[in-house]
């Protein structure tokens, strides 16, 4: 009897033992999944700016939009706008801005985001050529100074549209790092 009661023990044990480790497996798992769940979310999200003229833009537009996660100087202490410049069902143009009214002054102007199908006419791309996400090879052109400074801009293209984002006096490291944001949703 007695050695039956341990048998009997030994075996809640091990069942106990294997119960627990499957819970903990389990419970990895979801919080697993829901971390992936949780970062495809976020990594479909465009950067908070653009969300009141999304809307605008899908309307208006045919081609695939491509808006970046990350945007220079955008870490909270300089409010950025989103200002569409054009929208038609080929093209978008967009300004990016320290003010809601900005016209593209450089006093309150950040850069800009643009695309358009990619036709017969649509000159070769030129520029130093920079890897991007998913293979794709942009083509970076520096900014000059005269009075006041140009865009840095890149551009690449994808699936029959040409993309571009530009940034005032900017760099090239911040702009591939927000050109790589836009191609890996």
């Amino acid at each position: 009897m007695i050695f039956s009661i341990r048998n009997t023990s030994a075996v809640c044990a091990v069942f106990l033992l294997v119960s627990v480790s499957s819970l903990h497996e389990s419970a990895i798992a979801t919080i697993d999944k829901q971390s992936q769940l949780i970062a495809q979310q976020s990594k479909t999200q465009p950067h908070p700016v653009f969300k009141s003229i999304l809307p605008k833009l899908k309307q208006k537009t045919q081609i695939k939009i491509l808006l970046p996660k990350f945007i220079p100087e955008s870490d909270g202490e300089n409010r950025i706008y989103a200002i569409i410049e054009a929208a038609t069902k080929n093209k978008y143009d967009i300004l990016l801005g320290y003010s809601p009214d900005c016209n593209g002054a450089s006093a309150c102007r950040l850069g800009v985001l643009s695309a358009e199908a990619v036709t017969r006419k649509t000159p070769r791309l030129t520029g130093k050529p920079v890897s991007l996400a998913k293979g794709v090879t942009g083509y970076f052109v520096d900014f000059t100074c005269g009075a006041g400074c140009s865009d840095a801009t890149l551009t690449w293209r994808q699936q029959s549209v040409q993309y571009v984002v530009g940034l005032k006096a900017g760099d090239r490291t911040s702009l591939i790092k927000m050109a790589n944001s836009a191609i890996n949703p």
